[in-house]
């Protein structure tokens, strides 16, 4: 018999059974639902409303009832409706009547916002952490390679001339990002919901901050028709979850594309690559391109909860229901994939040789040749103009910056000397970028700096 049964004379549909059941999905957040539980009937104990010996009842059931559930002597099958439930049922065939008190100033409502509110802000604390384990792989990185040079891109074409470790602190600081946004959502969501009721609250006189205290919320929420109609806090942290995969996505490109025969920068360790079931001469990146389309299924589910809740009245409707499979599967994709790209970065092997080479080529130190000439009193646009005109001739006469003739870059205009050259070395390109968030060796120390600091101060 259901607990809800009361009203009716008949029992549901099988059918209807089938599709209201949410036991499947939502029963990971059982020590949520018990710890709730806990704290709830020591709250009716201390304002009297309910005894003493039965708050110790319920305290004990639930314990026994949560060590057989992880012991693996206590299962629920698909016949019981949802991991509420499934507990308050269990507990009330165990200890009787006093398990039949616990639902008392209670609603399924509140008590399924404050279940996923506790189930996600233990999941955040984890992914953050998986985060900065991300972040301080990237750091060590560049704190390794910070002379490796190599060209850094705009539409996919060799720009300009930078480091292997500005680039990956372009990386680390969207990963700083991620960690912050994480944080400002557990800021949002650290509010206890239970006390809400059904949705106007209840007639009992309840102490919501003891609840909250004891489950280890900074607040209460200040709404109980919000209090048990918000996800904001899940969309939040799918939407910050969708940005984080974004940002490994973007990372996965560069990976595959830098692993190619095309460019060759870095090979992966074998144990983070795969072969072909026909070519024999074919390594694949295809944990980066796991990562990087496990990205959409991630912003499916931010899209999922989106629009469960664009249309919703207030305060709980049932589709509601339909909110926890798409945060519990955007959560465990990034928890899969952190770590397995974390590691495929540390094992990796860079090329320094082909990157330079691939610096070398593609005028990528023309904005050099042209501020050369500024700096010797020509205005920027003759000096782009003049440089441009030295580009098409190099490749009409297959040559390159470094290998013209001074006589050659004479004929262009008679400011260039001899220090042009050094003017368009690759380590002069790279050295004279000293400015607050460039690749010159002093400024992307500072970088990583900044990084260092971040990670020590959340460590």
């Amino acid at each position: 018999m259901k607990l809800w049964s009361g009203r009716f004379d008949k029992n549901t549909d099988k059918l209807v059974d089938e599709l209201n059941a949410s036991i499947g999905f939502d029963f990971r957040m059982y020590r949520q639902d018990i710890s709730g539980s806990i704290a709830h009937s020591a709250m009716l104990a201390k304002q009297g409303i309910i005894s003493d010996e039965d708050a110790v009842k319920i305290a004990e059931g639930l314990k026994a009832i949560l060590a057989d559930i992880e012991g693996g002597r206590l299962t629920f099958g698909n016949d019981v409706e949802d991991v509420h439930m499934a507990v308050e049922g269990e507990l009330t065939r165990r200890i009787g009547d006093a398990g039949k008190r616990l639902h008392t100033a209670r609603s399924r409502n509140d008590q399924v916002a404050l279940d996923i509110r506790l189930y996600l802000k233990q999941e955040i604390s984890e992914i953050r952490e998986r985060v900065l384990e991300l972040l301080e792989t990237v750091l060590n990185l560049a704190e390794r390679n910070t002379e490796v040079i190599m060209p850094a891109y705009t539409h996919l074409q060799r720009a300009q001339p930078t480091t292997f470790a500005h680039y990956m602190m372009a990386y680390a600081n969207m990963l700083k990002r991620d960690v912050t946004r994480l944080e400002d959502c557990l800021l949002r969501m650290d509010e206890s919901p239970l006390g809400s009721g059904a949705l106007t609250a209840t007639t009992y006189p309840i102490d919501r901050e003891f609840v909250a205290r004891e489950l280890g919320f900074a607040a209460i929420t200040q709404n109980s028709l919000d209090g048990v109609s918000d996800r904001d806090f899940a969309i939040e942290l799918m939407s910050d979850l969708s940005v984080l995969m974004m940002h490994l996505s973007r990372f996965s490109e560069e990976i595959i594309l830098w692993c190619s025969w095309e460019f060759k920068f870095i090979e992966l360790d074998d144990a983070y690559s795969t072969g072909s079931s026909i070519m024999p001469q074919k390594k694949n990146p295809d944990i980066a391109e796991l990562v990087r389309g496990k990205t959409g299924r991630v912003y499916g589910d931010l899209m999922t909860l989106l629009t469960v809740m664009k249309a919703l009245p207030l305060a709980y409707n049932k589709d509601m229901q339909e909110d926890k499979e798409p945060v519990f599967d955007a959560i465990d994709t990034v928890k899969k994939c952190l770590p397995v790209f974390s590691a495929m970065l540390n094992t990796m092997r860079l090329n320094p040789e082909n990157m330079r080479n691939a610096a070398l080529r593609g005028f990528i130190n023309a904005t050099d040749c042209a501020d050369y000439l500024t700096k010797k009193g020509l205005p920027f646009r003759d000096a782009y103009t003049i440089v441009g005109k030295l580009v098409n001739y190099c490749i009409e006469a297959g040559k390159t910056l470094e290998t013209l003739e001074l006589n050659e870059y004479r004929t262009m205009s008679e400011v260039f000397e001899a220090d042009v050259y050094n003017a368009i070395a690759l380590e002069t390109c790279v050295a004279s970028r000293n400015v607050p968030g460039g690749p010159a060796a002093e400024s992307v120390q500072s970088q990583m700096k900044y990084i260092r600091r971040f990670l020590e101060e959340r460590h």
